[in-house]
């Protein structure tokens, strides 16, 4: 039942379709062999599969690989990249620049394949979306690829929700996944595949490369379960093909995938790693390292191919690919272009909205009504605070969106604003997400979201960032500006003990590169953290809030709580601004260090109070500046925080003193616990009285 192609010289459409799934096969090989590096097997086994998502199926424009309503491809096994990469080779994709342009030069090239796995190259070793134009997301660790997509899939939904009209479907795209077994054991996929399942996805289909071979030798060593009952029991519908390289069986699968209302659906594919090579097919040898140049000769052999000739695209495979997915893609981005410009000469202000999503861009005044609290020594929580800001940001901004891991009441991250509503299958426009307990998915669901251009955010206890963290560390890779709020940042639970009390949490978060990490140190603070990172465009930022309330300070007494948009700034000064100790404090401590400060300034010394709620905006300051708030002569230095003390001798050198946590916490109220590990005014002031060989 295959789509019409038309014949190249003597080939027949079905022999040009083995031709260009051979050269998949065998640039693969070539690619791999010449790095002396990568998993081979896969791509011999599911290039039937790849081309024939590609070139039969996927709604994409090569020329333009940005356009808003394309079909989503998704590699999931990652590590089988060189499916994509050639791919993305033979169908012409386009680079496309920061300015969301294309540069009129292809992705990937053949001398990118060629250089495979090697510095600079276009194709590196596993799918990368801040790197190559035409990856949707990037893939590698297991189960993040199936996880992100579901966050795709729940974009689709709320973005033809909010825009499309009778007559104008704007958005109506698929996600099509590949995975493979060590996918499916990761738990990240079984969080997303239920909630997929129960949110009636049906425009997300995975299919699982079934064949029966990890690197430690067979699926039977550690993976016998039923794997098609698992998904039916989500709720998927699940589907069979038993040989990969049935192109026909594989286009009617798929064909009944795009028919399926009301579940997502699971494609069972049976295929053969090592395909064609005939010692190393089926067997782990296959999987993770080059099959070394008798064997490819052999491989090429059984394929009907030169044995000799490396990286070789034969005549008319180009033209097949520009006349399947490019003729395809190409047309269906010009009907799409003309229906979007009737959309905007009927709904304007729809697509306008539209425009500046996909440049991820906010609405002018979306910031305005932001609340401004009043001085207060009993306070306001910063979760409390944090609630607040959400539903007036939620209102402003059309696509900011969100939830938590079954903890909305207690991260105060429900939007209670009249019309927010509840995301759910029999209602794709509701703007609060509820991803139950899975925190490791609703990370990658939040990056998925990002990745489909809205302004998401997750929620849950900052002790449970551990199991987020793989995605937030993917989230700064892939320079999205995810949104991660975590609450009870430090002992403000005092009797629920250590296991959740974070300790190490901000010193593990502030290690990844390109995330930004935010611990407000009261209401007004929490207004200005969202303020900045609300205007992020391409990195994600993490907010850590207390649970307990936190004095709003006086800020015609204080400095103005915009300076936390510097990372740290000066909040109190000595006298004629000449201090002798400096007090540098982030979160709950803030108000701590405030008081030290007024002790000392009542005893004579000279105190100044220095919050810095975010370490990595303060060091993207100019040297001048970070200078102006830690002067380099002034030496003696105190550090608070109810956290690891680790990181903080960068800033208050190796003499300074860090009153913070070298254990784990304890089970009691909060105030026994304050007394028991130092976090008291009294404490600090002797720390900074001893700094200054005064004690």
């Amino acid at each position: 039942m295959g789509t019409a192609r038309a014949s190249v010289g003597n080939l027949t459409a079905a022999q040009l379709d083995q031709l260009c799934v051979n050269t998949i096969r065998t640039l693969s090989m070539d690619a791999v062999q010449q790095a002396n590096s990568g998993h081979p097997g896969t791509p011999m086994a599911l290039a039937p599969l790849v081309y024939t998502i590609w070139n039969r199926v996927l709604r994409f424009d090569p020329k333009n690989p940005i356009w808003p309503n394309r079909d989503r491809f998704v590699l999931s096994n990652g590590h089988a990249s060189m499916l994509l990469w050639c791919a993305l080779h033979l169908s012409g994709v386009q680079a496309v620049n920061t300015s969301y342009e294309t540069v009129g030069k292809a992705s990937v090239t053949l001398d990118d394949i060629r250089h495979f796995r090697q510095l600079d190259s276009k194709a590196p070793g596993h799918p990368e979306y801040h790197w190559v134009s035409g990856v949707e997301t990037t893939t590698g660790p297991l189960g993040q690829g199936v996880a992100t997509s579901v966050g795709l899939a729940i974009g689709e939904k709320w973005l033809a929700n909010r825009y499309n009209r009778p007559d104008f479907e704007i958005f109506d795209y698929n996600i099509y996944v590949v995975c493979g077994d060590g996918c499916l054991m990761e738990g990240v996929a079984s969080e997303a595949a239920s909630l997929a399942g129960h949110l009636g996805l049906d425009n997300l289909c995975w299919v699982y490369d079934n064949n029966h071979i990890t690197i430690e030798g067979s699926t039977r060593l550690a993976f016998t379960e039923d794997v098609e009952t698992r998904f039916l029991a989500y709720g998927w519908n699940v589907l069979r093909v038993g040989d990969a390289n049935d192109l026909d069986r594989i286009e009617n699968a798929l064909d009944i995938f795009r028919k399926t209302e009301g579940r997502p659906t699971f494609i069972v594919l049976d295929s053969h790693i090592g395909y064609g090579a005939p010692h190393k097919q089926d067997t782990s040898a296959a999987h993770g390292e080059p099959l070394g140049d008798d064997e490819i000769r052999l491989a090429k052999r059984s394929y009907g191919w030169p044995e000799d000739a490396k990286f070789l695209v034969p005549e008319g495979v180009y033209d097949c690919f520009g006349s399947g997915i490019g003729a395809r893609g190409a047309e269906a981005r010009q009907k799409w272009n003309q229906l979007f410009d009737a959309y905007r000469a009927k709904f304007p202000e729809l697509a306008n909205e539209i425009d500046l999503l996909e440049r991820r861009d906010l609405p002018s005044g979306w910031d305005r009504n932001l609340p401004v609290f009043p001085a207060d020594p009993k306070g306001v929580a910063g979760r409390d605070a944090s609630g607040k800001v959400l539903n007036v940001l939620a209102q402003n901004i059309p696509w900011f969106l969100g939830g938590s891991a079954d903890l909305g009441p207690s991260n105060k991250t429900t939007l209670t604003y009249t019309g927010a509503g509840d995301f759910q299958a029999d209602n794709p426009g509701g703007k609060n997400l509820h991803f139950g307990i899975r925190e490791h998915a609703m990370a990658t669901i939040v990056n998925g979201l990002a990745l489909s251009k809205l302004r998401p955010f997750g929620a849950t206890f900052f002790i449970f960032s551990d199991y987020a963290r793989p995605a937030i560390r993917l989230a700064a890779l892939m320079e999205l500006p995810s949104l991660f709020i975590f609450t009870h940042d430090a002992m403000g639970d005092g009797e629920d003990g250590p296991t959740h009390q974070p300790v190490e949490h901000l010193a593990s978060l502030r290690a990844i590169p390109g995330l930004i990490t935010l611990r407000p140190g009261d209401a007004n603070e929490v207004v200005e953290a969202y303020r900045y990172v609300l205007q992020l465009r391409h990195q994600p930022a993490v907010l850590a809030l207390s649970r307990q309330p936190l004095p709003t300070l006086d800020r015609t007494k204080y400095a103005p709580a915009s300076g936390v948009a510097k990372g740290a700034y000066v909040l109190a000064d000595a006298p004629g601004g000449n201090p002798e100790v400096i007090l540098i404090a982030s979160g709950s401590e803030m108000s701590l260090a405030v008081q030290a400060h007024e002790n000392l300034i009542a005893q004579g010394f000279h105190s100044r109070v220095v919050s810095m709620p975010s370490w990595e905006i303060f060091e993207h300051q100019p040297q001048e500046y970070r200078d102006s708030v830690l002067p380099p002569s002034v030496k003696a230095r105190v550090a608070v925080e109810q956290a690891s003390t680790f990181g903080w001798e960068r800033y208050v050198g190796n003499a300074g003193h860090v009153v913070g946590m070298k254990t784990f916490g304890a089970s009691a109220p909060l105030k026994e616990l304050q007394k028991k590990f130092g976090f008291e005014p009294d404490q600090v002031v002797i720390a900074a009285k001893r700094q200054l060989g005064r004690a």
